[in-house]
């Protein structure tokens, strides 16, 4: 089948590898002639679950660092919640993975060698389906046909108005920074710090390093003149290791980014034409979750075409499991940060130091079904009964082999993969 995704970004990639997996043919178009920007990503078992099922899990999880702590603390210190690093484990299945965007995106690349075509500075415009074929229109006049389009062109998506017109962005009042510190924080103290209206989190990466965010509340398009120096006074007072990793980031390296929000598309596919991610679903950063839904949608998308199955019935399928999940996932993370930056300010303190009255072991399992492994391999598991049956009797051609449970993440498979310390 020739697929032609377009968006080169975690979506785009992830959808690429796994049809190149599968042996399709793929092109991706991407506007930008330089994809390496971004910090890091922080990869919950969920997705490493969905990453497992195109089978490039193990080498994500190389490229990593393992984050099995959770700690969340208010800005004069203390504790609001320190689970037990055991119990966090066993309710989510395996501990996180930490990494820079640039080296998921080298692991993602290399799984697609081969059998992708990668097309910088190419924008797509437009994507339509006539006379069975899917069409592709580039900003140059050009048209791609192909068996398959997948829009991962993020939440400024222009392809996905051609089937969901009206889709516009709010700004959500905040405003986040990113970096990434030469420095390693102590793992006990990975996870968030909060205060009134503002989120600090912190989380190791391998080589020494310490992936950080900070959001705040502030005016749409506010520019400072010194990125550094106005996060370094926000973060002035508060506990250990805020002022640290932000001392030890360089300047330069720094991001901030105003945080949009979106209504979520009502129909995810037209004809031969998918979306997935950001372009379809796009949700605020609270829970970390907005590239792991992208890598479930990518996987599910994937494993949906497998064995031979047309393509219309397996859209349908693919848009049937996932949209449940994901606006479950979008109004909780909604929520948490309409909580986080709540007006007035001392209203959003009170919901925050409130949450500690709920048992740690509620919480982990609340965790759980939305970033546990498990909460993947439901999916998955509905994908395979419908291969061995609804779907079954529509599969055709040498590719028609049922889908096999994902094998996910264990300690004993691979001593490497065990959690850091």
């Amino acid at each position: 089948m020739r697929v032609v995704v377009a968006g080169a970004g975690i979506a785009g990639l992830t959808a690429a590898a796994g049809f190149a997996r599968d042996g399709h043919d793929v092109t991706i178009l991407e506007r930008r002639l330089d994809t390496t920007s971004g910090t890091a990503i922080t990869l919950w078992p969920n997705a490493l679950a969905a990453l497992d099922a195109i089978d490039v899990g193990v080498d994500v999880r190389a490229a990593s660092e393992r984050v099995s702590g959770g700690a969340m603390r208010w800005c004069d210190g203390s504790w609001i919640r320190r689970p037990d690093r055991d119990a966090v484990l066993q309710a989510l299945g395996e501990p996180l993975s930490v990494l820079r965007r640039v080296d998921l995106t080298e692991v993602l690349t290399r799984a697609t060698a081969g059998a992708t075509r990668l097309r910088s500075g190419v924008a797509a415009v437009s994507a339509r389906t006539e006379r069975g074929r899917a069409i592709v229109g580039i900003a140059d006049g050009e048209d791609l046909d192909a068996d398959l389009v997948v829009v991962a062109d993020g939440i400024g998506s222009r392809l996905i108005h051609g089937f969901n017109p009206g889709l516009a962005a709010r700004y959500t009042g905040a405003s986040a920074w990113r970096g990434i510190a030469e420095t390693r924080i102590d793992p006990e103290l990975a996870g968030q710090v909060l205060g009134p209206g503002v989120e600090f989190g912190a989380v190791p990466l391998p080589n020494g390093r310490t992936y950080w965010f900070a959001s705040r509340r502030l005016p749409e398009g506010t520019i400072f003149d010194n990125e550094h120096a106005e996060v370094s006074r926000l973060g002035e007072g508060w506990p250990t290791p805020i002022g640290e990793v932000i001392a030890a980031t360089p300047p330069e390296s720094l991001m901030r980014t105003d945080l949009y929000d979106r209504s979520t598309a009502r129909r995810w596919y037209d004809g031969r034409v998918v979306a997935l991610g950001d372009a379809v679903h796009p949700m605020r950063p609270h829970l970390g979750q907005g590239g792991c839904q992208a890598i479930e949608d990518a996987a599910v998308l994937t494993g949906a075409l497998r064995g031979g199955v047309p393509v219309g019935s397996a859209l349908a399928v693919y848009q049937r499991i996932r949209r449940p999940r994901v606006r479950r996932v979008v109004m909780e993370s909604r929520a948490v940060g309409r909580a986080v930056s709540a007006r007035p300010v001392r209203l959003s303190g009170a919901a925050i130091r409130a949450s500690r009255a709920l048992p740690d072991a509620l919480m982990l399992r609340h965790l759980a079904s939305i970033a546990g492994s498990e909460a993947f391999a439901r999916q998955w598991r509905l994908l395979v009964r419908q291969h061995r049956g609804g779907m079954a009797h529509q599969m055709h051609g040498p590719a028609a082999v049922p889908l096999r449970p994902v094998q996910t993440w264990c300690p004993r498979q691979d001593s490497n993969l065990r959690p850091r310390d």
